[in-house]
């Protein structure tokens, strides 16, 4: 099976303080994978590690058999990896349509794009009949529906959803869980960060869960289900 991502013994330091310490865990192809976690446990950060956003202190992190710790984000992102970022990040005064040509703009030959486009029009019905209104004039769903078809049109090899279902209604997260699911379905790999651990494990195969910026349990989500301390913290059960 093949590794997309693989994450060594990182530790990523704010201000001198250690927010991430010694997390090593990897994606490989059609393995979907969940980081579950309380607030402030350093999921986010290792996002944004991944991107080139933070610098590690220690460790490595290697994408397609290429070291990518110390790389640009540009950088990282030409080789295929997007972030869907937390919270309502679009570009609010241009359209729908503009967008999501943002977000294709290392996607080469217009075949390509106009493909691109009716996957995620296909995928987000309703981002089809909003794509010239602007994007600053959407609901919290739309817009994170928005955030991840701009990820999409680059043909990602691996995408890294951050909180996607931070402000959104049980009725948008069912959605929002339908749609993620048929991506994947379709072929796209994602590593998916969420407080939301019920949501998280039922979208995934394999889970890790961070504490205060360690690795705690990780194993396949099923089994992660079983387990006490998961269901007790963080399934309210």
């Amino acid at each position: 099976m093949t590794t997309l991502l693989q994450i060594k013994n990182i530790w990523v330091d704010y201000s001198g303080v250690a927010a991430v310490c010694g997390v090593s865990l990897e994606v490989t192809e059609n393995v979907p994978v969940c980081i579950i976690g309380p607030n402030g446990a350093g999921k986010s950060t290792i996002l944004n590690t991944i991107c080139g956003l933070k610098n590690t202190s220690r460790g490595e992190i290697w994408f397609h058999d290429q070291r990518i710790d110390g790389m640009t984000p540009h950088e990282i992102a030409k080789l295929g990896l997007s972030l869907v970022p937390e919270g309502n990040r679009v570009f609010a005064q241009m359209t729908v349509h503009e967008n999501l040509e943002m977000g294709a703009y290392l996607c080469k030959g217009i075949k390509t794009r106009e493909i691109n486009f009716e996957r995620v029009y296909d995928l987000f019905p309703v981002l089809k009949t909003r794509e010239k209104q602007s994007a600053g004039t959407l609901s919290g769903g739309e817009r994170q529906m928005l955030k991840i078809s701009c990820a999409l049109m680059n043909n990602p090899a691996l995408i890294l959803f951050d909180e996607p279902t931070q402000g959104l209604s049980p009725l948008l997260r069912k959605e929002l869980s339908k749609q993620i699911g048929r991506a994947s379905q379709q072929g796209t790999h994602f590593l998916l960060v969420e407080q939301d651990a019920y949501f998280a494990i039922k979208l995934t195969q394999k889970g890790y869960l961070l504490e205060n910026g360690k690795i705690n349990i990780e194993g396949k989500t099923n089994d992660l289900l079983s387990q006490d301390r998961i269901r007790q913290g963080y399934l309210e059960v």
